[in-house]
């Protein structure tokens, strides 16, 4: 028997235990287990993004005319905070410009190519980045965009935020090009052959990129074959690759001999990069056609 209260019940002598008053409050909602997680989730997000750096890796043979230009609309990049120059052997003062603009610069003593200049440029970046932070992302742009730099800056975001691990810029028809779409139209053909994927310019060399998608990519491949190696060997490893438009403006190859050599040059190093993933395609297919299941170790009772 329960008390109720007031005099007749406490005349009443009862045989249970009385039941405590009870209080009541208004209710307070609380937080779901989701919604606190996506507050720590977004906290770590937002920490995330203001310990992320990007650092501008610019390969550089005799660009002295250019590369002082090139180098301080880079550093306007939102999130940059390196901007590193590597001298491929250059025959002028392209080093000594650079680092008046306010470039870290490694040079090469002789021309080793570009791929060479890449991965001497991205080695220096990982020396200086800080243990306890975010390895930077890599931006590899041309020494001669001059003022025009700053317009890479629409690759860092889909790279930065997450959307995708290599960003590719779609350059504008340069006035004065002499090119026939020759060497453009064999990488494309092969990227699609080989990935599934068909890229509208594969032989575009500014390219926004992490840290892990650089080193899978790693080695690379030789001179002008390099953006079409890069390309596929992500894209076969299934990192996400995505093209934006930016607004350049860069030195185009004429039609006069030295721009037909150059993309002579092209052709071949295309065509070196592409052979090479397709033996090596080739030899991994043998590999596991060869290869006797693996047996699960026998186990002992």
């Amino acid at each position: 028997m329960t008390r109720t209260g007031g005099k007749a019940a406490d005349d009443q002598v009862g045989t249970a235990a009385a039941t405590p008053p009870v209080e009541v409050v208004d209710a307070v909602p609380t937080p779901s287990v989701a919604a606190r997680k996506a507050a720590v989730d977004e906290r770590k997000a937002a920490a995330h993004k203001a310990r992320q750096r990007v650092a501008v890796i610019i390969p550089a043979k005799d660009e002295s005319r250019r590369i002082a230009a090139t180098v301080r609309s880079a550093r306007a990049i939102p999130h940059v905070d390196l901007v590193l120059v590597v001298d491929d052997g250059s025959e002028d003062n392209t080093q000594h410009v650079a680092r008046e603009a306010g470039a870290v610069v490694v040079r090469h003593s002789h021309n080793r190519g570009k791929a060479a200049a890449m991965e001497t440029g991205a080695a220096v970046v990982a020396m200086r980045d800080a243990p306890d932070r975010q390895p930077r992302i890599l931006l590899f742009i041309d020494g001669d965009l001059g003022e025009t730099a700053v317009n890479t800056a629409p690759l860092v975001p889909p790279v930065f935020e997450g959307h995708a691990d290599l960003a590719i810029a779609l350059i504008p028809p340069q006035p004065g090009a002499g090119g026939r779409g020759i060497v453009v139209g064999a990488a494309r053909r092969a990227i699609t052959s080989m990935t599934g994927w068909t890229p509208t310019q594969p032989l575009s060399g500014m390219r926004c990129l992490t840290r892990e998608a650089f080193e899978a990519a790693t080695p690379l491949a030789h001179g002008w074959g390099v953006e079409t190696g890069m390309t596929i060997d992500l894209l076969r490893r299934g990192f996400r690759v995505v093209e934006v438009p930016c607004d350049l403006k860069h030195r185009p190859s004429g039609s006069d001999l030295k721009g037909q050599m150059h993309r002579a040059a092209q052709y071949r190093d295309v065509q070196l990069a592409v052979n090479a993933r397709r033996v090596r395609r080739a030899a991994g297919a043998v590999k596991r056609t060869v290869t006797p299941a693996q047996k699960p170790p026998p186990t002992h009772r």
